[in-house]
């Protein structure tokens, strides 16, 4: 049975490409937004395996969403997408309850691999 992905990016390209990446493997993408809000109004009718939030978005950012989510919903789990990280960046994704993260630009092997990984955690 295919796991259900939701992609969290305000860049159709990303959406693009975590298409690619997916396609033919466990990993099924149910839905793709492009906002905090959208993420966070859209979780409970999609009730995704996992989510790929991104940080930097307009309106609410990645982290926020994610803070909200995992409020809302604690068996939540999402990895963290960003070009930009820094180690309090990482830190402060560990402590809302991120199950790891993902760097942009991503290799294919990379998603498939953070996708399992926060599944078994």
């Amino acid at each position: 049975m295919s796991k259900r992905v939701m992609v969290v990016d305000d860049s159709k390209v990303v959406h693009s490409q975590m298409h690619k990446i997916l396609d033919g493997t466990d990993f099924e993408i149910v839905k793709c937004v492009k906002s905090g809000e959208s993420a966070i109004e859209e979780y409970e009718e999609v009730k995704p395996d996992v989510i790929t939030m991104d940080i930097l978005m307009p309106g609410v950012d990645g982290l926020e969403a994610a803070k909200e989510i995992m409020e809302k919903w604690p068996d939540a789990r999402i990895l963290m997408v960003s070009s930009l990280a820094y180690d309090e960046t990482i830190d402060e994704a560990v402590k809302i309850g991120a199950k790891g993260f993902i760097f942009k630009p991503f290799k294919g092997e990379a998603v498939i691999k953070a996708l399992s990984q926060a599944l078994r955690d």
